[in-house]
């Protein structure tokens, strides 16, 4: 029997460090929106964890949070990761994420032990405030939407070449 086409969406982050929610919120918001089969993940961006939500899949669209760059609030960012080792995530913002140490330890890993997805997408979100407490700060929380529709538009596209179902 034939196995299926997977995909998996990965927000990282942190609800109770506002902005660092960002990713917890669009993986909320893509619950029953996301196409049939797609998984859905919440992270805290720890290497490992990452790379076991995302092997074995077709496609992995990660969502994380940026800070500190010059970039104003509410700047999205999309970069897919190719061949290298992961230093498309230096052009991110001049910042940088919470959890970047975290996303390219886990690139790094899943390279070495032949874990990566078929194909990786990170979208990322400037943040404005990551103190403690709950709830978005105003320029993360308009751009959700967008940002939302950028990774189900994602999700839409064709499988990466090269990727055809696996065997279960």
């Amino acid at each position: 029997m034939s196995g299926q086409y997977r995909a998996v969406v990965i927000g990282i982050g942190n609800e109770f460090r506002h902005d660092d929610g960002a990713g917890p919120a669009v993986v909320d918001r893509l619950r029953g929106e996301a196409p049939a089969g797609v998984r859905l993940v919440v992270s805290d961006g720890e290497p490992a964890g990452l790379l076991e939500a995302w092997t074995d899949a077709d496609l992995a669209v990660v969502v994380d949070a940026v800070s500190g760059g010059s970039a104003p609030p509410g700047q999205l960012y999309r970069v897919t990761v190719h061949g290298g080792d992961g230093r498309e995530l230096d052009d991110l913002s001049d910042g940088a994420s919470t959890h970047n140490l975290g996303l390219g330890t886990a690139i790094g890993l899943s390279r070495a032990l032949a874990r990566m997805p078929g194909a990786l997408i990170v979208h990322a979100v400037e943040g404005a405030d990551f103190g403690y407490g709950q709830g978005l700060s105003a320029a993360v929380d308009r751009v959700l939407a967008e940002l939302v529709t950028a990774v189900l538009a994602d999700l839409r596209l064709p499988p990466p070449p090269g990727t055809r179902a696996r065997r279960r």
